[in-house]
């Protein structure tokens, strides 16, 4: 048996990247800030999100820089070859599969609740 889910709750970095195909596709790349559950002083984690079609829709047109969102999905690596070396390249990617925007209308956010695992 093989299970591949990631499941994260966090600060968006910077402003969705939209790209559109011809075949009517879309990708949204977004990058995720994540503090630690220990609560110190460190920088948080850094994720790379892949979203696809609706959910990548939905992403373009309401995430934001900073807005608080939880996601659910699997990791996955993308993987080139380095042009200057030829040497075998990876980066981890979360490919998401659930959005779920998250804040209180006092943030500004128009959020939808809290996040819980039960809900999401």
């Amino acid at each position: 048996m093989s299970i591949n889910i990631v499941t994260l709750v966090g600060r968006v970095g910077g402003d969705p990247e939209m790209k559109y195909y011809e075949s009517g596709k879309v990708v949204c790349k977004l990058t995720l800030a994540v503090e630690r559950r220990s609560r110190s002083n460190d920088n948080p984690d850094w994720f790379n999100l892949e979203l696809w079609d609706k959910t990548a829709e939905v992403a373009g047109n309401y995430v934001r820089k900073g807005k608080q969102i939880a996601i659910k999905g699997s990791l996955k690596f993308n993987t080139w070859n380095d042009r200057q070396t030829g040497a075998l390249r990876s980066t981890p990617v979360i490919r998401v599969d659930q959005l779920q925007l998250l804040g209180s209308k006092r943030d500004g956010d128009g959020g939808m609740g809290d996040m819980s695992p039960e809900n999401f």
